[in-house]
């Protein structure tokens, strides 16, 4: 599956102005695109930021040698990257409970209760 065309993306933006985004692109495994692997998009509240999102996956192991492979490039061609903080459930927090700090984001303490942290947990890792 292409990833979404600019006039796609315009579109889209028009009908739902909460999804619009610059970019959104997804890897599919499978020979019938089964199984969404990663997914890259910004959206209305981060665009420009590029968030990449992995998923588990039917098989884990393999899975992971992608993401692993995937972000040791990325990290090659663009060192400054910077990951959220994932939370205990396996999300992602929104983009406006995030802070950047020197050594990467972290979830804004009056928001940490959202994701059920205490002070500690929302310091980078």
């Amino acid at each position: 599956m292409p990833p979404a065309s600019s006039r796609q993306l315009k579109q889209q933006a028009e009908a739902i102005p909460a999804v619009e985004m610059t970019v959104h692109a997804t890897v599919w495994r499978g020979s019938n695109d089964d199984e969404a692997v990663a997914v890259a998009m910004d959206q209305r509240d981060h665009l420009g930021q590029v968030w990449l999102m992995f998923s588990r996956g039917e098989n884990p192991a393999l899975t992971s040698r992608f993401r692993e492979r995937v972000m040791r490039e990325i990290m090659l061609r663009w060192p400054s990257t910077l990951s959220p903080p994932i939370m205990p459930t396996g999300a992602i927090p929104l983009h406006g409970d995030l802070v950047r700090t020197p050594n990467g984001y972290i979830v804004n303490l009056s928001e940490a209760h959202k994701y059920r942290l205490d002070a500690t947990e929302s310091r980078p890792h």
